[in-house]
């Protein structure tokens, strides 16, 4: 483990390589699953602007779901996530003409209708994030799904935490990731 800051990294997303493969993987990370992606308390307010942003990209179904429960969900043990199609597929995900589980709110951001990119913990992804009282920690989510990613990121050689800096930029910010980068050096 290694501490940056007030954040504990798992020695796996220093040492694991991975590359997202959506070419074959299809986004299977958007529809597997029991629950929707997991929302910082600042994200629930950023959800429900975009929700009228995203919906020309969205199947009937999502939007129904959409309008009848809301962007998000406040799940059973108190943490908020996205809301869910039939408890599987993130109801912000569309499919794309390659048949690709995408994000719409990540579609709207990079078409300049949003500044919200989308959830940190989409951005992320490998990555889960879990709190302590003092910390929070970072592990490597190691999942049958992404193995294409494995194999992508093996061959060019790409460090978990690498692949995601600007993800990890965003949630902890530039002097944070310069700071893990030179303890992993």
């Amino acid at each position: 483990m290694i501490r940056a800051g007030k954040v504990l990294v798992a020695d796996d997303v220093i040492s694991e390589q991975f590359v997202c493969d959506l070419n074959k993987c299809k986004g299977a990370c958007c529809v597997e699953g029991d629950l929707g992606a997991p929302l910082d308390e600042d994200e629930p307010d950023k959800i429900e602007e975009v929700i009228d942003l995203v919906k020309p990209y969205l199947s009937k179904e999502a939007v129904e779901v959409l309008e009848k429960k809301g962007g998000y969900l406040l799940e059973e043990d108190g943490d908020l996530s996205t809301t869910t199609i039939d408890g599987k597929e993130c109801a912000f995900a569309f499919y794309d003409d390659q048949g690709i589980l995408k994000c719409s709110i990540e579609q709207a951001h990079k078409e300049g209708k949003t500044d919200f990119k989308k959830p940190v913990s989409c951005h992320l992804y490998p990555i889960r994030v879990s709190k302590l009282p003092d910390f929070e920690v970072l592990n490597y989510d190691m999942w049958h799904i992404c193995s294409p990613a494995c194999d992508l990121g093996k061959e060019r050689k790409v460090p978990v935490y690498k692949f995601l800096e600007e993800a990890l930029t965003r949630k902890f910010g530039k002097e944070w990731f310069e700071e893990l980068e030179r303890k992993v050096s």
